[in-house]
């Protein structure tokens, strides 16, 4: 990827990978958000229908936390593809270089958990 042999690249692609887990986590909050404002609506609504089906806000708002998994788990494979261009001096020696990976699966996953929690209520 590049010739400078400078651990900078390295570093780069990490603050690259941490600010798609902040999108990602950015998306899954949104989502949550935009669902549970639904059930709120409903909770005050004048109507009192009795209505067990989810509104739409409650299907965007799955929509939003599963793009978050998506973009995390997006972010990983990206991040190998830099790492497998680098040269072995451009990670610094004894450098743990899967913490952001795992942090990203961790993201993704409970994303999942949660999509499938919001999806039973």
């Amino acid at each position: 990827m590049s010739d400078l042999n400078d651990p900078m690249v390295f570093f780069a692609a990490e603050r690259t990978l941490l600010a798609w887990n902040r999108t990602s986590l950015t998306l899954m909050a949104f989502g949550f958000v935009i669902e549970r404002f639904g059930l709120f609506i409903r909770l005050l609504s004048l109507q009192h229908v009795a209505s067990t089906s989810p509104g739409l806000s409650s299907w965007v708002g799955m929509a939003f936390i599963l793009l978050g998994s998506l973009a995390a788990f997006t972010a990983i494979v990206q991040y190998r593809k830099v790492l497998a261009t680098l040269k072995p001096v451009e990670i610094p020696a004894g450098y743990a270089v899967d913490v952001g990976v795992w942090l990203n699966a961790v993201v993704a996953l409970l994303g999942l958990v949660l999509t499938a929690y919001l999806f039973q209520a």
